[in-house]
């Protein structure tokens, strides 16, 4: 009996499309009740920093696609990379073996990234990227030179996303996404969220001089023989709203967990990849972790495709033979693929070939310019906070803007400007009530007016029709 054949493209059908994905399709991080009572977007192409649906109406790509399409769709280097390496061979093994591409980015990554990280583990996905890093540094402090058996536990803020494996839940804070798993989980050390706009110690940052940093030091200090590392997202935690660190707060916790042995896990999933207008977050603050993670922009999106930087004294810690129980027991099947190396090699030579960085740094000067002139000094009394990093944008709404009040959760402000943003074309998502903006690194100033334009309508328009 001969397998049914998928249909070409030409054969696709809008509405049963349709009532296939609501029949079969379990989407992520989406209410099931509300997708089935909506009108699905079904997206056919994409080309640059714009995506197409099936009824052919085009809408700007404001997210870079869950933050991943870093160099926009159908990037002709990428898919030159793409095709290439299919011609050769789609998928080899990693386990006890090795191929060309992979050895290659990782001697790329190792020459680009912060000082001291030589060593590439390659994954799927930014949550096995940190539950790798988790494992390692459990495993070093039971087999460096000097063993410290009691280094069980890990620290990481409140409101932290690191992803979605059960390691990644323990060390996340987001309460929407992981109370309902505890039970499931290990414990965690807490030390509070830098959130300068809802200050967890009701200070100000005009005055508080970091206070935050001073309590996450104590923190580290009270648990300091029981520690193995301490995970944090650089400059900006991402899924708790676009939390924006003060400056000096990643060199502060950098400096402390080294003075106490303490290991720093620098998860860059969202961050790293030229997003912040450095190639990685760290080094706004010239910090070198004891891992970096790594997914999402590594292959512009083509393919999943993630990877763990560390030291040679991490690495070092692991040598043993096939009598010696060193060796890190940790893997998947798709460990280092080819395609997904070959692609990410591609995008690093266009970061470096078509001025990628220079770009981000120019287009995040202009973003704030605009924002800032059309939602904050013109008083627009919904806008708390505009939040930003590089091309890494989080708007808060709030339904008083003098007292912070949020809005009632049943009015869902920030799904509703992002709503009114499709319908003028361009896609962008909320974190509750704070609407993200992370368009793809290519865009030209043009392009970024033309996504700001709307995006500024868009609140504007919520704001004459939301609650006085």
């Amino acid at each position: 009996m001969s397998r049914k054949q998928p249909p070409k493209e030409r054969s696709w059908n809008h509405s049963r499309l349709i009532k296939a994905d609501k029949a079969h399709c379990w989407h992520p991080f989406t209410p099931v009740a509300d997708w089935e009572a909506s009108e699905p977007l079904v997206i056919r192409s994409g080309k640059g920093v714009r995506l197409t649906d099936m009824e052919g109406k085009t809408y700007f790509d404001g997210t870079s696609s869950l933050w991943c399409a870093a160099l926009g769709h159908r990037h002709p280097r990428l898919d030159q990379a793409l095709i290439e390496q299919a011609e050769t061979i789609a998928h080899t093994t990693f386990l006890g073996m090795s191929h060309p591409q992979a050895i290659l980015l990782a001697d790329k990554l190792a020459s680009i990234a912060p000082p001291g990280l030589s060593r590439v583990f390659y994954s799927d996905s930014g949550a096995t990227a940190v539950e790798i890093a988790l494992k390692m540094a459990f495993q070093y402090h039971l087999q460096k030179a000097a063993p410290e058996p009691k280094r069980t536990r890990f620290m990481a803020l409140t409101n932290a996303y690191h992803g979605d494996t059960l390691g990644d839940v323990s060390v996340g804070g987001v309460d929407r996404f992981h109370a309902m798993f505890r039970p499931l989980l290990f414990e965690t050390v807490r030390a509070a969220s830098p959130h300068c706009y809802r200050c967890p110690l009701r200070l100000e940052r005009a005055t508080c001089g970091i206070a935050c940093l001073d309590e996450a030091r104590r923190t580290i200090d009270e648990n300091a023989e029981t520690l193995a590392a301490v995970v944090i997202e650089p400059l900006m935690q991402g899924a708790a709203g676009m939390i924006a660190h003060p400056p000096g707060y990643l060199a502060g916790i950098a400096e402390h967990c080294r003075s106490r042995g303490v290991l720093l896990i620098a998860d860059e999933v969202a961050v790293g990849i030229g997003r912040t207008g450095t190639m990685f977050a760290c080094e706004h603050e010239e910090v070198s972790p004891d891992f970096l993670c790594l997914a999402k922009g590594l292959t512009g999106g083509y393919l999943p495709l993630a990877a763990t930087l560390t030291t040679e004294t991490v690495y070092d810690a692991f040598r043993g033979d096939s009598t010696d129980p060193k060796t890190f027991y940790h893997g998947h099947t798709f460990t280092g693929n080819p395609l997904g190396s070959a692609v990410a090699l591609a995008v690093l030579e266009v970061f470096e070939e078509e001025s990628i960085l220079e770009n981000v740094r120019t287009q995040a000067k202009q973003v704030t310019e605009v924002l800032h002139k059309s939602l904050s000094v013109s008083g627009c009394r919904i806008v708390g906070e505009i939040r930003q990093r590089g091309l890494m944008v989080g708007i808060e709404l709030v339904a008083d803007r003098a007292t912070k009040k949020p809005f009632d959760a049943s009015i869902r402000a920030g799904a509703k400007v992002c709503a009114f943003a499709r319908e003028s074309g361009l896609l962008i998502r909320p974190l509750g009530d704070v609407v993200t903006f992370l368009p793809p690194l290519i865009s030209t100033s043009g392009e970024i007016d033309a996504m700001l334009k709307i995006l500024v309508e868009s609140i504007e328009r919520f704001e004459k029709e939301s609650p006085k």
